[in-house]
């Protein structure tokens, strides 16, 4: 690994942590969602700061070039990351389908009671 890949991959960690730092900071970011991203981010410091590891890892998996190995390690991160944000959305968009049929129930309940009152009023 050459020592620009090394420093680009320790400046690109520590800028996503000091911006999801400050996104937590201000409310608009969960700890939750962003623990992949932090993990990910120590993750490459890790490899920047021990370049033999992922050598290694690149010597095993038979690939040639640990650039290459870092990139597939990425990309499949961010499958993995995709993934789970598909998974969280569709049961986020089941939720909100639920919901929005318990409204649908009440509110026409309520119009039903107010209509029994209506009629049992005298006019």
């Amino acid at each position: 690994m050459t020592d620009l890949l090394r420093v680009i991959l320790i400046m690109v960690s520590v800028l996503t942590c000091a911006v999801l730092n400050r996104r937590i900071r201000r409310s608009k970011t969960s700890i939750e969602s962003s623990v992949f991203w932090i993990l990910l981010s120590l993750l490459l410091v890790l490899f920047a700061l021990f370049p033999v590891l992922p050598d290694m890892l690149a010597h095993l998996l038979g690939i040639y070039s640990t650039a290459n190995f870092l990139f597939l390690f990425t990309i499949f991160l961010l499958l993995l990351c995709q993934f789970h944000l598909s998974m969280e959305l569709s049961r986020t968009e089941e939720r909100l389908k639920t919901l929005v049929q318990e409204i649908a129930l009440e509110k026409r309940d309520r119009e039903e009671q107010e209509e029994e009152t209506e009629q049992r009023e005298p006019a």
